[in-house]
């Protein structure tokens, strides 16, 4: 066995209900804190599902104040604007509320709020020096994973985004409640299910740092997923579907946090940030793809994802490879998500300026199970067109 190290949160709460009973959980588990700063988006905001957590807090008698002006791919000026706010008001412990723009954001605040470190300076691995406020994520969608990674990612042009990768991102609580994720849409709710399958894949054909423990995760994190999101997308209701969708996605997240995503991140990347793609879907429309480019290296792994995706498959190692490839398009048809690029207004024309902008993701192409050129790339993205 290759040595290897592992990295979480150290404190996760999954119960239907949890916060509800937030401001305990706060009292419970952290000290000498009085002024809460919630990080929301607009949209979550307007559920009137902040309110609860809210009045929890309150009447455990935190002063808790809101900074809701998150969006998607959230750009430097947010996250300098939301820093400086909670810097003003001498904030002692961030949560994240929603989705993985949220929680990205919270983790920055956090840092940026209790040192003088610019933010330019923390880009890449390893950057962030510290210390930062007391954190805690609540994901509102079972997707990202966000809420246990040490990963923040930040628009930092017009269309580049650049990651913060440090151990000081990660939160000292996570909490998993499904009573916040049933009004998610099914459109989104299948997205951001397929992205959590795409950061198990990828975690479990990482090049580098795969490890025993970052694969169990990884296959329990399909099992649940592969065996909850068509129920979770056609029965949104369903808080049991939810909340074993939320468990998946975290477990996800925990193996591509210790084991790191590759090719399909890095050609996901460029279709959200010049089309405005959201990231899960971005990640749905070329994971096929880039799984069949990558079979010749990974096809024994692939094979043995099958087992968990599609139990009883039998054949040789390239059958059973080309069946978990094709159970995850069968399931991306079923959710009835977009599955071509032209789809979401892409053109032949597009594709040179998507292959130059995915060979930057170099960080995450070296994870790649298979070596990828740009004329490899281009004509995956063409075979997606």
């Amino acid at each position: 066995m290759n040595p290897f190290t592992f990295n979480t949160v150290p404190h996760l709460v999954c119960q239907q209900g949890a916060t509800r009973q937030l401001g305990q959980l706060v009292a419970d588990n952290f000290h000498h804190i009085s002024r809460i700063l919630i990080v929301t988006d607009p949209g979550f905001l307007a559920t009137g599902l902040v309110d609860g957590p809210i009045a929890t807090l309150e009447k455990a008698g935190f002063a808790v104040s809101v900074y809701a002006d998150v969006m998607a791919d959230p750009p430097e000026a947010i996250i300098l604007q939301a820093a400086a706010r909670a810097r003003a008001s001498d904030i002692d412990l961030v949560i994240g509320l929603g989705g993985g723009s949220s929680m990205d954001v919270a983790k920055l605040i956090a840092v940026l709020a209790a040192s003088e470190q610019p933010l330019a300076t923390m880009y890449g691995i390893g950057n962030v020096k510290g210390p930062r406020l007391k954190l805690i994520q609540i994901p509102t969608t079972a997707g990202t994973g966000s809420e246990v990674t040490p990963i923040s990612i930040v628009t930092t042009g017009e269309t580049t985004k650049m990651g913060v990768v440090s151990p000081m991102l990660y939160a000292d609580m996570a909490i998993l409640d499904a009573e916040l994720t049933v009004g998610l849409p099914p459109a989104i709710t299948a997205a951001t299910g397929i992205d959590a399958m795409v950061h198990a894949i990828e975690a479990y054909t990482s090049r580098h740092k795969k490890n025993p423990l970052s694969d169990s995760l990884a296959r329990q994190a399909l099992h649940l997923i592969s065996n909850n999101l068509r129920r979770a997308c056609t029965h949104g209701t369903d808080l049991e579907a939810r909340q074993a969708m939320l468990l998946g996605a975290m477990l996800a997240g925990q193996a591509f946090a210790n084991a790191p995503v590759a090719a399909v991140h890095a050609l996901a990347y460029p279709i959200g940030g010049i089309f405005h793609v959201p990231h899960g879907l971005s990640n749905s429309l070329v994971l096929p793809h880039v799984l069949r480019f990558n079979a010749p290296s990974a096809s024994a792994l692939y094979a043995e994802l099958a087992d968990v995706l599609v139990p009883g498959t039998s054949g040789t190692t390239a059958e059973k490879s080309t069946a978990m490839i094709e159970a995850m398009e069968q399931l991306a048809d079923d959710v009835g998500i977009a599955t071509r690029l032209r789809d979401v207004g892409i053109t032949e024309a597009d594709l040179d300026r998507l292959a130059d902008d995915a060979m930057l993701q170099t960080r995450l192409l070296g994870n790649n199970p298979r070596e990828v050129t740009r004329s490899d790339v281009r004509a995956i993205y063409a075979a997606a067109l």
